[in-house]
């Protein structure tokens, strides 16, 4: 296919039209010390990092009798160091830490050589001085206390804010001296809040439409793509990470299953608005809810997701505790932003979770019916018990957003509750069948003490622990899953940890004043979601200004809008709709669209139905990307080498790499190619002017008008192309007949095949596969 010459002209046209944003380096501390030290943003982290592994909460690995991470240990007398003291409150020049931390005699210093941490540099030590001087005040950690919705900040340009979210981001500029880009253009924030709010770029007649208007109908147009179906479609892939959806049941075997109508319930519930108090609650409890419904059953599939051995000769009791592990783990870290899991062994070394607190938690989980081995599954079972029947009257009458076009039943594994109770125990580092403490289910006090005299042990009371209003997390986590999704980072860049080892929040005024307005209008998520894009803050220019690429290179300060790479499922989905090949059913079984031959086969038991891969045919081939069938042990390819979750476990937040692997895919999958002939087919048979088929192609898939310079080299090598395949030089037949979809007659075959050339470099450009 020549791809030098189009990975030429691919570079040509990026050099001539579009800048790259970097988005290396980072801030490093000012060397001015605060006015009031705080000890939850200027010292905790420090502690964290250099000193809680030898003197932090674990009290089975304290060094020297030291714990450092409340005043009650830090004041008290030491105990090897006769009338000493680590921490004098207003004399740090009594204060053992400040010695040990400044001394240059390696047999004194803290943290210790040995410990490989390294040593506090001046301005940290500083720090400690300047704080101990104050008083060394202790505060709960700042994700632990309830958030507060204080007044919004002044700021020296008023009428730039276009609400509450933008005066406490211009409130950081004043830090930092940066000044706001101008707002994007209209054809830049089409694009952007198409993406943003259906995953799916402008049609051309969106882009007419919404460029026609005299009036701004920003608004308007927000308010319409959030009433579309394809919201809930693009909302609900977040949530498949969080919930490790997949479509096998993963280990050796790894079998089919049937959990996406749990998968068109979410998309369902977004589309609805579901408040999230609602969302979360039905997901966690829902078979306990008061004469619940079949709709709140099939939520509790939520936890139910997780990878299931279908082997023999394993011990069941040792997997059923597996299960319960995995489940603990995904409300930790996906909803409570806690690493809660680190305390299934031990104490944790950083955050106030005892082992006693995370087999407290893990109780709430073990009086499930659900089995570690159901016995002989030579055939796999869809469903694994306890699991919900569905019936084709059920989905016509109750269920009707899942999409169900078979004549039988459906069975998706919910929660159900064991008929007798089940013990739950502390396990010795964690081992299955070494039980010691017993335990009842509780939740982590350190977050908020659970009201045993208002609330049941069982799943139930913890939805409701979990949703309470005072809870200082659950809100504050899910908008920061918010703003992640739309601005390619959280206020707390850890999003999965909002402890003590987590990134501390950029803005914490905001999140607080996002997070309890969130809860006081009903955990309302559409609002939430049109609160953020309707900021002048969402609305700026991509642009980096040299100011901004000198002060803030990670844009932690928001001065300019983000530039990243959309989603997996995104670059597919841009490709399919651009090319006019996606087929929008929302919902039903995943379907298996093209992938390398044999990539299946060498991965596998070679047992059951999975064992060797079935192409689907048809309008399959051009579902959206959520609906790739995902085998836990073979996650789909070219998904993969776009950062796409694999989905064995809960995972907030994807990781973002640039890799030739992922030029290598937009060159050569099959999809890409097929989607440019088609859309050069389409384009052709219809238009008489290759000028003006180079147009169309360029607004359908960068969705914009091309600039002169842009227009004349993508001419120039379409005229290039076309030579080349008239002259023979390049088979006409060979480029055209890629892909499954029907060939559409054309009068000119090698103008085509050089437009089809023309569409594959504009699929490569970065500026396509961005969000900006």
């Amino acid at each position: 296919m020549h791809y030098r010459i189009t990975t030429l002209i691919t570079l040509l046209i990026i050099g001539a039209s579009i800048w790259v944003a970097c988005s290396s380096g980072g801030q490093g501390s000012s060397d001015i010390l605060p006015d009031e030290v705080s000890y939850n943003f200027h010292i905790r982290p420090i502690l964290s990092d250099k000193c809680f592994k030898c003197h932090g909460p674990d009290k089975n690995k304290v060094e020297a009798s030291l714990q450092l991470h409340d005043a009650a240990h830090a004041y008290a007398p030491l105990t090897e160091t006769k009338g000493g003291f680590a921490i004098v409150p207003g004399k740090p020049e009594e204060s053992e830490l400040i010695a040990r931390i400044s001394s240059e005699d390696s047999d004194y210093l803290m943290p210790t050589p040995e410990a490989h941490l390294g040593r506090l540099n001046a301005y940290e030590v500083a720090l400690f001085k300047k704080w101990i001087k104050q008083g060394a005040r202790y505060e709960p950690h700042w994700a632990f206390t309830p958030p507060r919705k204080l007044r919004l900040p002044q700021i020296a340009d008023p009428k730039w804010a276009r609400n509450e979210i933008d005066y406490f981001i211009a409130e950081g500029w004043k830090r930092s001296g940066l000044q706001p880009n101008e707002e994007a253009g209209r054809e830049q924030l089409l694009k952007r809040i198409c993406l943003d709010l259906t995953g799916l770029p402008p049609t051309l007649e969106q882009q007419d439409a919404y460029l026609g208007e005299k009036a701004d109908g920003y608004e308007q147009w927000v308010d319409r793509l959030l009433a579309t179906p394809q919201y809930g479609e693009k909302m609900a892939v977040h949530w498949l990470d969080i919930a490790r959806y997949a479509d096998s049941y993963g280990y050796q075997d790894d079998n089919i299953r049937t959990q996406w109508p749990w998968r068109d319930w979410v998309i369902h519930a977004f589309n609805k608005n579901l408040s999230y108090d609602q969302f979360l609650t039905w997901q966690i409890a829902g078979d306990l809810l008061p004469n619940a419904t079949k709709e709140q059953v099939l939520a509790t599939a939520f936890f139910r997701n997780h990878k299931y051995t279908e082997e023999g000769g394993v011990v069941p009791e040792e997997y059923r505790i597996e299960y319960i592990l995995d489940k603990t783990k995904t409300f930790s870290k996906g909803i409570l932003g806690l690493t809660a899991e680190c305390a299934q062994c031990h104490d944790h070394k950083y955050d106030p979770i005892s082992q006693k607190d995370y087999y407290q938690l893990f109780a709430f989980f073990n009086t499930t019916r659900e089995q570690g081995y159901e016995g002989d599954v030579s055939v796999s079972k869809p469903a694994k018990h306890p699991m919900l029947e569905i019936s084709k009257s059920e989905v016509q009458e109750l269920l009707r957003f899942i999409n169900f076009q078979d004549t039988g039943r459906l069975t998706v594994s919910v929660m159900g509750e064991a008929d007798t109770s089940r013990k739950t125990y502390i396990l010795d580092r964690g081992v299955y069948d070494r039980p010691t403490e017993p335990v009842l289910a509780s939740a982590p006090a350190a977050v908020m003490p659970f009201d045993t005299v208002r609330l049941s042990r069982n799943r139930l009371g913890l939805a409701q622990w979990t949703v309470d209003k005072q809870n200082p997390l659950t809100a504050r986590v899910y908008v920061n899953q918010i703003w992640q999704q739309l601005f390619g980072q959280g206020l707390v860049k850890t999003s999965g940890d909002f402890g003590m080892q987590g990134d501390l929040p950029t803005h914490p005024a905001l999140l607080d004043w996002l997070t309890v307005d969130f809860i006081e209008h009903g955990w309302n998520i559409k609002r939430l979601v049109k609160q953020i894009v309707m900021s002048a803050t969402y609305r700026q220019s991509a642009k980096v200004r040299p100011d901004h690429l000198a002060k803030d290179p990670e844009n932690k300060w928001l001065a300019r809008a983000p530039r990243h790479r959309m989603a997996a499922e995104g670059v597919r989905d841009l490709v399919l709709a651009s090319s006019g090949l996606l087929h929008r059913t929302i919902g039903g079984p995943s379907v298996k669209p093209y992938q390398p031959e044999g990539l299946w086969e060498s991965a596998t038991s070679g047992r059951g139905v999975l064992a060797t891969y079935q192409q689907d045919t048809g309008t399959a081939l051009y579902r959206r990307g959520m609906y790739t069938f995902i085998k836990l042990t073979v996650p789909p390819p070219s998904a993969i080498i776009f950062d796409a979750s694999n989905r064995d476990q809960c995972e907030v937040k994807r990781s973002q790499t640039n890799t030739p692997l992922q030029a290598l895919v937009m060159l050569n999958d099959p999809l890409v190619m097929e989607a440019s002939r088609v859309l050069a087919q389409k384009l052709s048979s219809q238009q008489q002017n290759p000028d003006d088929w180079i147009k169309i192609a360029f607004r359908r898939i960068l969705c914009r008008q091309p600039s002169k310079r842009e227009l004349e080299m993508l001419q120039q090598y379409f005229k290039q192309q076309q030579v080349q395949f008239a002259n023979g030089k390049l088979d006409v037949g060979k480029t055209l007949s890629v892909g499954a979809y029907r060939q559409i007659p054309v009068s000119n075959p090698a103008a085509t095949a050089a437009l089809m050339k023309v569409i594959l470099t504009l699929y490569n450009l970065e500026e396509t596969l961005s969000k900006t």
